[in-house]
């Protein structure tokens, strides 16, 4: 699926509509002169064009428009509006990898890297490399790999902020850092880690093409200072010449079918059945019967379990806290509202009390503190408010609005309920002298109230949807499984039961009234959210157990890295639901609490809360993206941890990105 927008001006990256144009050349403008110094290898030389590539998606990107855009539109690159001369300028353009004549000498990087002048722990493109057999036989693969510029850009669409586009000139897929505001998701969803957060600046780049070069008709940077003659650059689907291969994969590629990457392939020598990465992923890549490399587990660590506690801290921190908060708050208010709707016993009661207003003030608090934490997992949080530019494809875009939603609807149902509310009666009316019933419609604002309640619900389940949606990726196996839904569905249900079940049973139990039908039901809620958490987990548990990709990996991960961690939580998750299940028994049966099982249920609220924060660390800690191998040093996420533990890392040189956002 093409997504095909207009160009633009460097600093603006707006996906604008189809039909609208970009302002003329001017007349007598001139592109920039080429460098006497560029040598013949380095020159763009497509002669024939075939009509599609090999997913049928058209190579005349203005094709894809229908005619509706012009041909010889400016990108404004450095602000000129000069036209470059390419004739294939609106043809999709892509790389050409020829494995069998890479040395891994990182000329490439290097050309890169200069000429976009990035930061030594950046590069947008990066050289890695498996192998296998043994000696006298053994065989190594280098893969230099950038961004693919895809037929179906993921990080186009994932992006909130539109710092996207898809250009008709060369099909490149640009990023404008300045429109960034670093919350990294892009980084998610590529599965060939292209896009490149800087944890320095705050913000996302990554490669561009070299589009500069090409209106002129040069090749990439990469490309002109490969001494090996194994990158290459044209129209796609031109095989350059002397090559007979144009394949779509190689050993240590992603699967195609996610985003249609345009980068072709040639790799004729032959290697061993099995390839082994370099670096410390447990991933390794096994020959099947069709001759496709396909990822295996690579159990590099061993079968020793460990608890590794101090590494569940991870830069993800901020969106633990704002899940577990945003899904508390959704629950709890969701249960005291609809049990006050539904006039269940008790609920009813709370409803009508001076504490019910305190409570939805909690709940806004909690939501508010949440999406506190999540923007300052930002690199940029001050341009947080660009979190809603794209709301037509991307689920963060989505989520955002939702929850905005949610805590926007809940402070209006906050307000219309105070003129009902005795406390603020008492403190109005001794503020202004008469009874606040005098200005104000009481079952007006009780209905406006009502009204807004359930807007809020809607918004809260809009938000919690596509909250769930932001974590089905493709590009992290580990977490593209439907148990991201029932974690936060039960986290939701759970949590929320503890918020409103000890606030509403304290203020029962002040004002001497029965609580034994909200014990009940937030405890039932409470078994039902842990219940549902369970089943996601043994599902998910048996999934990722005999899975051979990188959510495999990540099991393996799991079960050994963090393995006595991860029996903790289970082991808490399962004892915690049985005991809530006998007090809930307890409870049915005798109608009726005591001591004992007051200090079971909070017990129970203790032990979920710890069991909700070591459950969601491991979430963000565990994944394994769909990545392209890195090389012993580089783009090796083992060697980078060494190199913090012993201070090699605060040398610039060593090229680790310092811990900074």
């Amino acid at each position: 699926m093409m997504n095909i927008t207009t160009n633009l001006k460097t600093g603006e990256a707006m996906l604008l509509p189809v039909g609208s144009t970009a302002p003329a050349t001017p007349p007598g403008r001139k592109i920039w002169e080429i460098r006497t110094e560029e040598q013949h290898y380095a020159m763009l030389r497509d002669q024939t064009i075939k009509e599609t590539n090999r997913y049928g998606q058209k190579i005349d990107l203005i094709a894809h428009t229908e005619g509706k855009l012009p041909v010889g539109r400016s990108m404004f690159i450095n602000e000129n509006p000069a036209v470059g001369t390419n004739p294939n300028r609106n043809k999709q353009h892509g790389f050409f990898f020829t494995a069998d004549n890479c040395i891994g000498c990182h000329a490439c990087e290097a050309a890169c890297s200069e000429k976009n002048d990035n930061p030594a722990h950046l590069a947008f493109r990066s050289v890695g490399y498996v192998e296998g057999g043994s000696y006298p036989d053994y065989k190594r693969m280098n893969i230099s790999m950038a961004c693919n510029h895809c037929d179906d850009p993921v990080c186009l669409k994932g992006c909130p902020t539109r710092a996207y586009t898809k250009h008709v000139e060369y099909g490149a897929v640009l990023q404008d850092p300045e429109t960034c505001f670093g919350c990294g998701y892009c980084t998610w969803v590529c599965p060939y880690n292209a896009p490149q957060l800087d944890p320095v600046k705050g913000q996302v780049s990554k490669c561009n093409m070299c589009v500069d070069r090409l209106e002129v008709g040069l090749k990439p940077a990469c490309v002109s200072a490969c001494v090996g003659n194994a990158l290459d650059f044209g129209v796609i689907e031109n095989i350059p010449e002397n090559r007979e291969q144009a394949r779509v994969e190689i050993p240590g590629f992603p699967s195609p079918e996610i985003t249609q990457p345009n980068i072709r392939f040639q790799q004729i020598k032959q290697l061993p059945d099995e390839m082994k990465r370099t670096d410390s992923m447990p991933v390794k890549y096994h020959k099947d019967d069709k001759g496709r490399y396909r990822p295996a587990i690579d159990q590099k660590q061993g079968k020793a379990q460990h608890w590794n506690v101090a590494r569940l801290s991870s830069r993800e921190n901020p969106l633990v806290l704002f899940t577990l908060a945003a899904q508390a708050s959704a629950g709890a208010f969701a249960l005291t509202f609809l049990g006050a709707q539904a006039g269940l016993r008790g609920f009813a009661t709370f409803a009508q009390s001076a504490v019910y207003a305190p409570l939805a003030i909690l709940c806004f608090l909690m939501v508010a503190f949440g999406l506190f934490m999540s923007t300052m997992h930002l690199g940029k949080p001050h341009r947080f408010y660009r979190g809603f530019n794209n709301l037509r494809h991307s689920p963060v875009s989505r989520e955002g609005l939702g929850i905005a939603i949610f805590m926007g609807a809940l402070g209006m149902h906050i307000l219309f309920s105070l003129p009902g509310n005795s406390l603020f009666q008492s403190v109005f009316a001794a503020v202004l002298s008469r009874d606040i019933a005098d200005v104000v419609s009481l079952s007006a604002a009780a209905a406006a109230a009502r009204g807004f309640g359930y807007l809020a619900l809607l918004g809260s389940a809009g938000g919690l949807y596509y909250m769930y949606k932001c974590y089905r990726i493709k590009a992290r196996p580990f977490w593209n499984h439907w148990q991201v839904g029932t974690a936060f569905v039960g986290s939701a249900l759970s949590l929320g039961a503890l918020v409103a079940g000890i606030v509403m049973i304290a203020t029962q139990a002040f004002n001497g009234l029965p609580f034994i039908n909200i014990a009940t039901v937030c405890t039932a809620l409470m078994c039902v959210g842990m219940l549902v958490e369970g089943i996601g987990h043994t599902a998910h548990a048996k999934a990722m157990g005999t899975a051979e990709h990188e959510g495999g990996a990540s099991y393996y991960i799991q079960t050994t890295t963090f393995g006595k961690t991860y029996r903790l939580r289970n082991a808490m998750l399962g004892l915690n639901l049985g005991l809530a299940c006998a007090l809930l028994a307890s409870m049915l049966v005798l109608d009726a609490i005591n001591v004992f099982t007051l200090l079971g249920l909070a017990v129970v609220g203790a032990t979920l809360v710890a069991t909700s924060l070591i459950g969601r660390a491991l979430f963000y800690v565990l994944v394994i993206p769909t990545t392209m191998p890195g090389a012993f040093f580089w783009k090796n996420k083992g060697f980078e941890e060494h190199a913090r533990d012993i201070g090699l890392a605060n040398m610039p040189q060593v090229g680790v990105a310092p811990l900074r956002h």
